[in-house]
């Protein structure tokens, strides 16, 4: 177990060396990451003690129960966020890349089909649609519990609270399409003060009940168990709040890199997360009355203004950032054909991430406003957050213990007893979270259930389309038999888009049906989406002669590019020759699904996935192809 585990410690510890002329760019990335992935997991000191006393279940506020929890927190900061996600996690990226779906394609690029493999891929799709429904009840609980801040410092101002965070709330979404770029450069340096300001409450409040140190024993954890374990069992469901944003450090990981996340985390968020955590539970101690909110009332009054505007500032950065992860879920999504194609805007010249995806973004601020509108406080929504959250740990969870084995190649035991340990930590929070599902537990899972219909919906719907317009190709040397004469050639090019790497277009045999003419140059041209997040530029393209003037031309893209086809055409102008845009046509094919009795799928699942179909965007905007060189073929097809 030790040589096991030697390793992901070593590479933990090798972080602290950055090499010569590393130090200030990797200081550079771990402040912007401060900004951007400790967001969530930053803001929640403001509701996750608070509730785990009055929320759900309510519990007395006496020494031995004060001491239990803060114990309980700490270690559970310790196994699930430091040694889980940031230890081990991290080193189970996908050429850079960290979440479910791009640990999914790394399992299933290296393990290869077998027994299992279906099952891991329902467990990585149904963990991303759990994320739907933590996106969704973030940015509400986030800000409602800054914003709630009003009533510490008058009652009066309780009346303002609900309009005040869908004000907040309706100008986060309305920027999104000017992009993140700007405000992004200082959401770092306005983080690094906020994670200074809890560290410095929480120290006054220490200083004044030096004892609270005791809760970092374990001892207390085990002892407010014992006590009451069916009062500790149900107190875990808020607990546990205080790690929510935990799989944002995996997910994440991209953006900024290992090395930055994992210093940001050990040096300046883990720190001072934990000293206000202590801070309050001093408090606590000395005054069990300010349970009502031990976040704000650490600080003295003259300071609790300006508190809830930097507060408020925070859980705004943590939102934005949820928002930005569900637009590189949804891409990552589309790309992996789990998710029909949208319009996707990019919101900056120079960093790809960067996007804004209009339907994603008014859909989340629907259903936001109608959660605050709804839950209208943070301990109402506290009741529907964490299912999601602990859903996906356990998950991933499970994921981890193929990467273990399968990828790492480590010896059964170790393996075993690590994944047994992340595993009774992830399934007891998640157990207990289901006991708030009457309270709004419910929510989340709904949102995952819709969503899981309509990824693996669409996933099936196009394996049968695909599987239908397959059965009615034309095998290639046949059809270029067939052209070799009688057909009139005209000039310029036709790229025909098709899906399948076999065989004749539809899109071509139509055009030929009806036109009675082919172009002198053909390009038979297919988008190959890749389980790895990046394709290098020399890897892009592959093309195969046909004859008669006629190419296979492969394009290569990893799940996090967007596909730009005249741009790649231009680059493979050596293999490809000169492609002028006036004397290029691109043909599309459109189909019109059509639900039939025919074996496939349920009749709703293909209303459903018609639907999907008819709203989905055009090839023409997904592939950015000139709109006055496209011509659509329209089909229709039974599943």
């Amino acid at each position: 177990m030790t040589a096991t585990i030697a390793p992901v410690l070593e590479g933990v510890a090798g972080d602290f060396r950055p090499a010569r002329g590393e130090a200030r760019r990797t200081a550079w990335l771990s402040l912007g990451a401060l900004g951007i992935v400790f967001g969530d997991i930053g803001t929640s000191p403001l509701y996750a003690l608070k509730e785990t006393f009055v929320g759900h279940h309510h519990m007395a506020v006496d020494p031995t129960r004060v001491f239990g929890v803060c114990s309980i927190i700490f270690w559970t900061m310790i196994l699930v966020v430091t040694l889980k996600y940031v230890a081990i996690m991290m080193r189970a990226d996908n050429k850079g890349e960290g979440g479910s779906l791009s640990l999914l394609a790394l399992i299933s690029r290296h393990s290869g089909p077998g027994k299992w493999t279906a099952g891991l891929t329902m467990l990585g799709v149904f963990a991303t649609a759990l994320f739907f429904g933590d996106a969704m009840i973030t940015p509400a609980v986030s800000v409602l519990s800054a914003v709630e801040g009003l009533e510490i410092l008058d009652p009066a101002f309780e009346r303002f609270v609900i309009p005040g965070s869908i004000a907040i709330l309706i100008l986060l979404f309305a920027i999104q399409k000017r992009g993140t770029e700007k405000v992004g450069a200082v959401f770092g340096p306005i983080m690094l003060v906020y994670f200074a300001v809890l560290a410095v409450l929480g120290l006054r409040s220490i200083l004044a009940t030096p004892e609270i140190f005791a809760a970092l024993l374990p001892i207390w954890g085990i002892r407010f168990i014992a006590t009451d374990p069916v009062l500790a069992f149900f107190a875990l469901g808020s607990i546990v709040l205080a790690v929510t944003g935990a799989e944002t450090l995996y997910a994440d990981m991209s953006h900024f890199g290992r090395r930055p996340i994992r210093l940001a985390w050990l040096l300046v968020a883990f720190p001072t997360l934990m000293v206000n955590y202590l801070g309050q539970a001093a408090l606590l101690l000395r005054q069990p009355g300010a349970v009502e909110n031990p976040f704000y009332l650490l600080a003295p009054d003259s300071w609790r203004f300006p508190l809830v505007i930097l507060a408020t500032i925070a859980t705004v950065i943590a939102s934005q950032a949820v928002i930005t992860g569900a637009y590189s879920v949804i891409r990552q999504a589309v790309q992996l054909g789990l998710f029909p194609r949208l319009k996707v805007l990019h919101t900056s010249a120079r960093a790809e991430g960067q996007i804004y995806i209009p339907m994603v973004n008014w859909a989340l601020l629907v259903t936001v406003a109608l959660l605050v509108l709804t839950f209208r406080t943070s301990s109402n929504l506290a009741s529907a957050y964490g299912i999601a959250v602990t859903g996906t740990m356990f998950i991933t969870t499970v994921m981890l213990a193929v990467v273990l084995r399968r990828l790492w190649k480590w010896p059964l035991l170790p393996a075993a007893a690590l994944v047994l340990l992340f595993g009774i930590v992830d399934g007891v929070y998640f157990l207990s979270n289901l006991t708030k599902f009457a309270d709004g537990g419910w929510f989340p899972l709904l949102v995952a259930a819709i969503a899981f219909t309509l990824l693996t919906t669409w996933a099936r719907g196009r394996t049968l389309v695909h599987r239908r317009l397959g059965h009615a190709n034309m095998p290639m040397p046949i059809f270029v038999k067939s052209v070799e004469h009688g057909i009139h050639r005209v000039r310029g090019t036709a790229v025909y888009l098709t899906a399948s790497k076999e065989g004749v277009p539809p899109s071509l045999l139509h055009n030929l049906k009806h036109n009675q003419v082919l172009h002198e140059s053909i390009l038979l041209l297919t988008v190959s989406v890749l389980d790895v997040p990046h394709v290098r530029e020399e890897d892009r393209v592959d093309v195969e002669e046909m004859g008669c003037g006629m190419k296979r031309v492969i394009l290569r893209y990893g799940f996090s590019e967007d596909p730009d086809i005249p741009a790649a055409l231009a680059a493979a102008k050596p293999i490809l020759g000169p492609l002028p845009p006036m004397t290029t046509s691109y043909f599309i094919s459109r189909q019109t699904v059509i639900a039939a009795k025919k074996p496939g799928m349920a009749k709703w699942r293909e209303r459903i996935f018609a639907w999907m179909v008819r709203n989905s965007a055009t090839a023409m905007e997904f592939f950015k192809l000139p709109p006055n060189r496209v011509v659509e073929l329209g089909s229709q097809v039974e599943i």
